[in-house]
């Protein structure tokens, strides 16, 4: 059974219309689109294109399944078509993704934030997109695989050797040297369910 186009203010899950619940997505949405623009407008016009483009295929979305994996789908097929149609990668070429990013205090021993991005930026795509997938926007391994047309274990390996590479372009041997916030100690991790101090590189 799917919704129909008019279904789309019923309650579902939690007592909540289907469009609140894609509105509750939109932390994760934007933190997947901007690893991907990497720049804020950009994002937040994705997201946007997302969600419409989510309202007017509602008929096609099964009620019991995964939203949050339905709407990265959608997120993601918007950028690659975007992509195609530009023939090239968005640069950060004026910093306005590193800037919308929020700062922790400066603290003796603690990362600049600016030197993660720029470490992020530095890693493979198909690496980030699986890092950013599982650990900002929240996918499971498996939900990743999927959107990511490949097996689980080859998203685990990609994420496996991101976060390598970003400890060692960062000069770092765990977790506990970085002043983040917990969003990003959950991209560092790799998996959000698990609490990212416990990991080590």
């Amino acid at each position: 059974m799917a919704f129909e186009k008019g279904d789309a203010g019923q309650k579902g899950a939690g007592g909540l219309s289907i469009q609140q619940q894609m509105l509750a997505h939109q932390p994760q949405l934007r933190a997947y689109a901007m690893s991907l623009s990497r720049s804020a407008d950009k994002s937040d016009d994705l997201v946007q294109e997302t969600l419409l483009r989510a309202i007017s295929k509602i008929d096609t979305f099964r009620p019991g399944t995964n939203l949050g994996a339905w709407l990265t789908t959608i997120l993601r097929n918007c950028y690659l078509s975007d992509l195609r149609r530009r023939r090239h990668e968005v640069e950060d070429a004026d910093g306005c993704y590193s800037e919308t990013l929020r700062t922790a205090p400066e603290q003796e021993g603690h990362l600049e934030y600016r030197e993660f991005c720029s470490a992020l930026r530095a890693i493979p795509f198909d690496q980030r997109e699986a890092l950013m997938l599982v650990g900002a926007a929240g996918l499971s391994y498996e939900d990743t695989a999927t959107l990511c047309r490949t097996t689980t274990g080859t998203i685990k390996s990609r994420i496996n050797r991101a976060r390598s590479r970003l400890a060692a372009l960062l000069s770092i041997e765990s977790l506990d040297e970085l002043g983040f916030d917990n969003q990003t100690r959950a991209v560092m991790a790799g998996n959000p369910g698990d609490n990212p101090r416990r990991w080590s590189f």
